[in-house]
Order: C-alpha cells, then structure tokens, then sequence
C-alpha cells in the first residue's frame, strides 16, 4: 500500500470510469469495491446497495473513486501528469482521451517538450500528457492559481517537512518577460513518502482552484500518524471542512487521514458490524481508532 492515494469524486460514473482508465494503462487493476450501507446510503443520500468506492491501480499508482454525487467537479488544479515513452503510445492515449473531453493545451511540440499536450477528459478529469521517460509514469500535478497562485513552493516545503522520505528535486522559476509572474515557480518536481509529484504556479485568470473533487489518502497505521498528519495539514486550513477524516490545508488542497483498519472494518463480512464502525465513522472529524474498534466489537 502507497503512503499516499489520490481520491477521485465522481457523480455515479466512479466504475466507468474505472474500467476507462485501466483500460488504456499496462499493469492496471480493479481491486474490487464497497457498497454504500444503511449508515452509508442515509449520510450520503446515495442507494443502498449501489457502490460507494472503487480502489484500482493503474502503472503502479494507486487511486480510489467514488460515487459522491453531483456535489464537487474536477477542475485543472489537480491533473495526472503522464510520461510516454513512444509517439505510438502517447498518440493513442490522447486520441482516446480526447473523445468526448476538452483540450487545454494543444497537443503539440513546444520548447520544454518534443510533444505535449493536456486536456480533460469526458469525466472532467485532467491530464497532462509528455513524451518522455520518467521512473514514475503517472504523477499528481498541482496547479497553483488565483489566491494561492505564488504559494506552490511554501506547499512543497511544508508537504515534505512531514513526509519520510520526501524532497524537491527540481524547481524551474519564471524569468524576466516570461508569461509568469518571475520568481515564482514555473514547473517543480517534487516526492512525498517516495512518490513523486509535480507543481507549478499560474497567475492567469483561472476560473478555478483546488476543490474536494480530489483529495490525498493518507494511510496511516497507527493513531499516532492520524493525529500528526491531522494536526500539521489542517493547521490553517477550512475547519468547516473538517469531517470523516476529511480537511482542507491552508492552500485549499484536500486530504483524508485514514487509518488503515478502516477500510477492512468497513468490508467486514458481517453487516451489523460494518454499518457500526460507519456509524461511528460519521459522527468523527479526525478519525479514532479505539472508538471504532469498540463500535466494531460491540455486542
């Protein structure tokens, strides 16, 4: 399990699109799903029965849909940064994506890259497609706009002041006369627990910012990790969005702190107990462990 899993809301698309994606990616995999419950289903106002969340990988990455409802929208602030290693493959992966999406940036050659492109893709969500090889082949890549436009250095500074194994490997800055405001940072790249991903700044007009539409799983084995992962991203943050083990940080990115039992409590075979632990689950901003396990082994 990787420390760190992008998280996806969907309308009720969440297993097409699964089977969309690791359909066009080598080494994908559906790794099954969770059914929204009594408990689930009068929270949400989703049916019973339908599914909740899908976990699948796709090129070593891993992801978790959901089937959340009509309330949050991808937006460009948060794309997939895929590298291609043939004109063949990238080709493909743009013609496939574009059906039915929206270009954001003409697939073409520029000065940074022999063939690029980046657009949204028929459920909204953005890629950022770049012939070229990369140890990592899909990286989450962080826009930095409006309010928070400038502020993708102070991010990736504090971001890898909490993550093992973290660093900055590379910062490009805008110079004099270019289209970005100088000094600020024009492309990055960046690891969180030996997973890479990518900022840039952007102080054109963007009609969007970062949304709970996509937020970071951070699988945490005990409740000594969910406390400091809860206490150092939240610092600052929208404390109204603060619920289920959900916050947003000080630059408007989301997060969920989740401790790894919970996923296996909320699959328990026996119902009775799986609709407790999300009961209780529902009732918590910051997850706790123990209260959990005593809704699960209550009798």
């Amino acid at each position: 399990m990787k420390k760190i899993a992008p998280f996806l809301w969907f309308d009720n698309q969440a297993e097409e699109a699964v089977r969309f994606y690791t359909s066009l990616f080598k080494n994908s995999a559906i790794k099954g799903d969770v059914r929204y419950d009594d408990e689930g289903a009068n929270a949400s106002g989703r049916p019973k029965g339908t599914v909740m969340t899908v976990p699948f990988q796709i090129e070593g990455q891993e992801f978790v849909a959901l089937n959340g409802g009509p309330i949050f929208k991808f937006t460009p602030a948060v794309s997939f940064f895929v590298s291609c290693e043939a004109h063949e493959e990238i080709d493909k992966l743009w013609d496939t994506f574009s059906e039915g999406g929206k270009v954001l940036m003409e697939f073409q050659q520029y000065p940074f890259s022999e063939k690029f492109g980046w657009l949204q893709d028929k459920f909204g969500l953005s890629w950022q497609l770049n012939l070229g090889r990369r140890a990592q082949k899909i990286a989450p890549f962080l826009l930095f706009v409006g309010k928070q436009h400038g502020k993708a250095e102070e991010a990736m500074k504090l971001y890898i002041s909490l993550f093992k194994n973290s660093s900055i490997s590379r910062v490009e800055r805008y110079g004099a006369g270019e289209s970005g405001a100088e000094g600020t940072v024009k492309h990055a790249v960046f690891s969180l627990g030996g997973q890479e991903f990518m900022a840039m700044d952007s102080n054109l007009d963007h009609h969007f910012t970062f949304n709970e539409a996509i937020s970071f799983v951070v699988n945490c084995e005990t409740q000594k990790e969910v406390d400091y992962y809860w206490e150092k991203l939240s610092a600052g943050g929208d404390e109204k969005a603060q619920q289920c083990g959900w916050l947003k940080d000080k630059y408007g990115v989301s997060w969920q702190i989740v401790p790894t039992i919970l996923p296996e409590l909320l699959q328990d075979k026996n119902p009775v107990k799986s609709q407790r632990v999300m009961k209780a689950m529902l009732q918590m901003k910051k997850i706790d462990i123990d209260s959990l396990q005593r809704a699960y082994e209550q009798r």
